[in-house]
């Protein structure tokens, strides 16, 4: 079986364009909150409204798919998100910072389905493939990374109101996944025989595998450790060390680059080495992050660290998604699956929300000593276990 097959390669495409919203999202969501919330304690709220959204979104949207199939899931997550940029558009003509709350909010429900790309697109190819496969799904990054806050800038000046061109070029965006699921993506074999089975085995049954906590909390450390370090990473470099806007943004850039560009080898080392071994060498790789920012505070010292941490989350999240599917059989999957996210992504949104109060409080070192117990215990957790694992 060819791993670039057909549905494949319509995910990769549906993960381009849906990751834009982030992005943009990221870029401009401070800025547009600025003008339009009540206070300036409230502007980025529209950010931390799209990661919670996506947090709080990840079960529904796993239960809808176990009842309705990945295809309608898929579709209605994207129709949600396509109404969420007119939404966004109306806030910005209006002028009303709640418009732009729920405009965010609908984008963040969209990602929680958007984040189950990668189980689809290990359901389409043989289980030796599928780590392969989670590492070409995350190339898409790639596109979205360079696209969405490109989309988010032509947009300022392209209506009479800033940035309101940016959410209609986003429903550009948006409605081109609208089509490839529309007339590109079929559920698979395997997801048509799951909604028909029963509910599997209970939930005391799947927990006592220490394969599964090794696979929960490889996702949630590589998300939680990247979200903290990178939200800090720019205040830290800009506000506090005084580099300059131009080279903190390239620092980030290069940060996006290297949480993606990783996966162009990541498909092949986990066929060579297996997952679990691609998962100790993202721990060395978020041990080396932590030295590297606190070896100085050199444009060069942040530099690495950013890099590394891509680097580190790209191993961690391909090695937790590959691992995740020796847990579960049959419908267990939605459970596992749902369960899986809502720890990722609930990690993350505490990770990001909390990274402003630890940077300004404790600094940046100590916020990079504050990821330590995080990599140590998910070591300990592979050591537990490893044996099952190979």
């Amino acid at each position: 079986m060819p791993i670039l097959n057909r549905n494949l390669s319509i995910l990769i495409a549906m993960q381009a364009f849906s990751m834009t919203a982030p992005p943009l999202v990221i870029l401009i969501g401070g800025l547009v909150g600025a003008r339009l919330a009540p206070s300036p304690g409230l502007a980025t709220l529209p950010l931390a409204l799209l990661v919670l959204a996506t947090a709080l979104s990840t079960i529904p949207a796993s239960m809808i798919m176990r009842r309705f199939g990945r295809r309608l899931g898929f579709l209605l997550g994207n129709l949600v998100a396509v109404t969420g940029t007119l939404i966004g558009f109306l806030a910005l003509v209006q002028g009303q910072f709640f418009l732009l709350l729920l405009a965010t909010a609908c984008l963040g429900f969209n990602m929680a389905f958007v984040n189950q790309y990668r189980f689809a697109a290990m359901e389409g190819v043989e289980e030796s493939r599928q780590g392969q496969a989670v590492s070409l799904l995350l190339l898409g990054g790639i596109f979205a990374a360079l696209v969405g806050p490109e989309a988010g800038a032509r947009g300022e000046h392209l209506l009479d109101q800033p940035y309101a061109g940016s959410f209609l070029l986003l429903t550009l965006l948006q409605g081109v996944v609208s089509l490839l699921i529309l007339f590109g993506y079929r559920d698979t074999e395997v997801v048509e025989a799951a909604i028909h089975e029963g509910d599997g085995r209970a939930w005391s049954a799947l927990l006592s595998q220490p394969l599964l906590w090794l696979a929960l909390l490889a996702g949630a450390v590589s998300y939680s450790v990247m979200s903290l370090v990178m939200t800090a990473a720019p205040i830290s470099m800009h506000e506090m060390d005084h580099h300059s806007l131009a080279i903190t943004k390239t620092a980030i850039q290069a940060h996006i680059l290297a949480m993606f560009v990783p996966s162009l080898a990541t498909g092949w080392l986990i066929r060579r080495f297996g997952p679990v071994r691609l998962l100790i060498a993202g721990m060395a790789i978020y041990a080396g992050m932590i030295i590297a920012g606190l070896s100085g505070r050199t444009v060069g010292h942040y530099g690495a660290t950013l890099i590394l941490l891509g680097v580190g989350w790209n191993f961690l999240f391909v090695a937790g998604t590959s691992l995740l599917p020796q847990c579960y059989r049959g419908a267990e999957r939605f459970r596992v699956q749902a369960l899986n996210d809502f720890m990722v992504f609930g990690t993350q949104a505490a990770a990001s929300l909390g990274a402003g109060w630890l940077l300004f409080q404790l600094g940046w070192s100590p916020l990079l000593w504050a990821t330590l117990p995080a990599v140590l215990l998910l070591g300990m957790m592979t050591i537990w276990a490893r044996r099952p694992a190979l």
